[in-house]
């Protein structure tokens, strides 16, 4: 068969909606699929790695990547900047890799812009009552913080209708299960076939 062209999935949702847990769970179960690797000018966290979380650059490798138009999106939150690289993408989908980018709606719209061929997923918590219990059950956050982060959710969560799925993250093997049929489906299109199996159907075309 012949090496196929991966495809680029954006990924949002609001914070407490398990959309990391689903990702991380799709991409153990298939080592053709990768996470992109932003970069950004914040500090490593502990346990952090430089090219495995982020590309931890400076504040002015970053806005010399802006100057060189470098980035499908960036942006600048609070004191740090964050952006996905053109260079980065392009070599695994050319490598025949699901990319996923875990970005907001902000950033989707600016990757739409630009690829809009791209698949967006959002997920969303089966319940305000549910998020509220996850965000909570994190135990890290004051009760004004998670009150923020319910407004947050509440403003990302009505961009829903700008993607072109939705999952729902009820129970959760349920959810990952309509995840990966997503992504697989995309395999399946005409084009992706018709480029994997192109010497079957000329084979089976021939005279």
């Amino acid at each position: 068969m012949a090496q196929t062209r991966g495809h680029l999935f954006i990924l949002s949702a609001p914070s407490g909606a398990g959309k990391s847990s689903l990702l991380n769970a799709l991409l153990s179960k298939h080592d053709d699929m990768a996470l992109s690797v932003s970069h950004t000018t914040r500090s490593p966290r502990p346990g952090e790695e430089n090219a495995k979380h982020y590309h931890f650059v400076s504040v002015e490798a970053f806005k010399a990547l802006i100057n060189n138009n470098d980035f499908f999106e960036w942006a600048q939150v609070f004191d740090n900047y964050y952006g996905t690289s053109k260079q980065a993408i392009e070599s695994q989908l050319a490598a025949g890799f699901d990319v996923f980018l875990d970005i907001d709606w902000q950033g989707a719209r600016q990757v739409r812009e630009l690829l809009p061929q791209v698949k967006t997923i959002f997920i969303l918590p089966p319940s305000k009552n549910e998020l509220e219990q996850r965000l909570n059950n994190r135990g890290q956050d004051s009760a004004e913080v998670i009150a923020g982060r319910m407004a947050q959710a509440q403003s990302e969560s009505s961009h829903y209708n700008e993607y072109d799925y939705i999952v729902v993250n009820d129970d959760f093997n349920s959810a990952l299960v309509e995840l990966e049929t997503i992504v697989l489906a995309q395999r399946l299109t005409q084009k992706s076939q018709a480029t994997r199996h192109e010497a079957l159907i000329n084979n089976l075309l021939s005279n």
